[in-house]
């Protein structure tokens, strides 16, 4: 039998979608930071200050970190201690990470769901603002990340597990991962 990288349809199809959602959402670096220059420059320069703008680098940075931590788990990026884990075969990492996804991510993410949804859907209903004068009128919206960020993480869940399933039994190849390397360009 073939081994192949290639996950099956659907779930080839999310795992796509999220490396277009988190290479989408690296924009908002770039805008964060020029919006961030532009308010020290005024505030500095001209003794102009704006909460709207300072709020929105926030906004940003909320939509980036949250909604981007999917593609961050598909780009195994997030922070782990492996001090056995990098020693072991690509197989039983296959197995501690399908291990660790359905019994420590899943259902993390499902309580974040169940535990946010009353909180968001307060805000929703009082259409919550920002507390400062003349700021965002969209805290509501910020809140709705929360549900939304557990969301993509089980989605992306679900496509890792799959994949790590893959490796288990043998269908397809192990992803080749950069900080297994990362050592040796030190």
């Amino acid at each position: 039998m073939a081994h192949s990288r290639e996950l099956p349809g659907a779930i080839a199809w999310l795992d796509r979608a999220s490396e277009r959602l988190g290479r989408s959402l690296s924009w908002l670096i770039l805008a964060m930071m020029l919006i961030q220059f532009l308010i020290v420059v005024l505030r500095y320069a001209f003794s102009v200050n704006s909460i709207p703008m300072q709020e929105s680098v926030m906004y940003m940075h909320a939509v980036v970190f949250m909604l981007a931590a999917a593609w961050t788990l598909k780009h195994d990026g997030h922070v782990r201690v492996d001090i056995f884990y990098r020693a072991m075969s690509p197989r039983r990492q296959a197995l501690v990470d399908l291990l660790g996804t359905l019994f420590l991510l899943l259902p993390v993410m499902v309580f974040v769901i169940l535990t946010s949804l009353g909180y968001v859907g307060k805000s929703w209903r009082i259409l919550e603002g920002s507390p400062d004068s003349g700021g965002i009128p969209g805290v509501f919206l910020l809140k709705t990340l929360i549900p939304l960020f557990a969301g993509l993480m089980i989605l992306q869940g679900l496509v890792e597990a799959t994949r790590h399933f893959l490796v288990l039994t043998g269908r397809i190849d192990p992803p080749a991962h950069d900080h297994d390397h990362a050592e040796e360009r030190l």
